[in-house]
């Protein structure tokens, strides 16, 4: 019915950089005894270590490891195990092995290999710890540029939402009688018959709007229990945000509770974007960006904004062009999670939007 996020714990003795990619879901990886997990990276873009005995990625994400083989030669067990922060998901929770052996003449131990303890398959604290844990290098040899002053503040809410049967039919969604939409900001993308970027290139008029509103179009408490189902149906559009080119963007995505909460991982095409502060609850605009890490926040492609919580990133808008940004769960984006920005032209002859190919297919 909906769709969830996965956890994976595992029990390594390795001494590797891993390079772990998951699309659909999120892991974690727990270590038995005296082994620790290193995290050194994330999407690309190196972290401080930080020593751990699980992570957590996203959809859509990329971390690097270091993981040391220094226990006693003998059989050990990696385990996953589904993590869901909806409880109203429907899935098989069992556990998942595969098992790591050490080379060499000797005799395994009669109780090995031994199942790690695993956390509960709804811990969504141990997920939003981990996240909130990663750290750019932000050193000389490994800059970072974090703006600081903004031009663009965003506000998107994030909405399971539900859209009415049609007559006389029955639908997966609530009470039956209607069918799961997703939005941002109550607008469920609807995807145009032409390309967006073909018709900003060639200025074709009707393919899009650019009234994509920078704050939800009504207020409510966004992650409270029972909220009204008047707030369940969303809008439909096409609609696009317009972005100066070096215009400095902070962007919170604030999940709901809407039909049900559930974390989402965001993924924004064309840029790298820091992470400057999450929380559980309502984004406070007066209270909670002094709290916001703007000294070593982590550089990423893809953020786990987490269930009934709120995530905040900064970016400039230094990359001319037509960008899509959508939720990286397939379900969610084909209920309309999805809106795209576009970026215009700078001054500059490196500025500027590149036309598209001569052999580029035709929508």
């Amino acid at each position: 019915m909906y769709r969830f996020i996965c956890l994976l714990f595992i029990t390594f003795d390795l001494y590797i950089l891993t390079f772990i990619h998951f699309g659909y879901i999120q892991i974690k990886i727990q270590v038995r005894a005296n082994n620790e997990l290193v995290v050194v990276g994330t999407d690309g873009a190196y972290t401080k270590p930080l020593k751990t005995n699980y992570l957590a990625i996203s959809p859509g994400q990329t971390i690097d490891v270091l993981l040391v083989a220094n226990q006693p030669r003998n059989r050990y067990y990696m385990a996953a195990k589904f993590y869901s922060s909806n409880p109203r998901s429907q899935f098989d929770n069992s556990t998942t092995t595969a098992i790591i052996q050490y080379n060499g003449k000797y005799t395994p131990s009669p109780n090995s290999p031994v199942l790690p303890p695993l956390p509960a398959f709804d811990d969504r604290n141990a997920s939003a710890n981990f996240t909130s844990s990663l750290r750019s290098l932000a050193s000389n040899d490994h800059p970072i540029d974090v703006p600081m002053t903004i031009t663009r503040k965003l506000l998107y809410t994030l909405s399971i939402n539900s859209i009415p049967c049609a007559s006389n039919t029955t639908c997966e969604g609530p009470r039956r009688t209607s069918r799961f939409a997703a939005s941002i900001n109550n607008i469920t993308f609807d995807v145009p018959r032409t390309s967006i970027l073909g018709a900003y290139y060639r200025g074709v008029n009707g393919v899009y709007g650019d009234d994509f509103p920078d704050n939800p179009p009504f207020v409510f408490d966004y992650t409270a229990a029972n909220l009204s189902t008047s707030l369940q149906t969303p809008m439909n559009g096409t609609e696009v945000k317009i972005l100066k080119y070096n215009d400095t963007v902070e962007l919170v995505f604030q999940g709901t509770n809407v039909v049900s909460g559930i974390d989402h991982p965001m993924h924004l095409h064309g840029y790298n974007f820091y992470v400057v502060g999450s929380g559980f609850g309502n984004f406070d605009r007066q209270r909670d960006p002094l709290n916001y890490n703007l000294v070593d926040p982590p550089l990423q492609q893809t953020i786990a904004v987490p269930q009934n919580g709120w995530t905040a990133i900064r970016f400039r808008a230094n990359n001319p062009g037509v960008w899509f940004m959508h939720c990286h769960f397939e379900r969610h984006v084909s209920w309309g999670m999805e809106m795209v920005f576009i970026v215009r032209n700078g001054k500059r002859a490196n500025e500027k939007i590149l036309p598209p190919p001569k052999d580029m297919p035709k929508c």
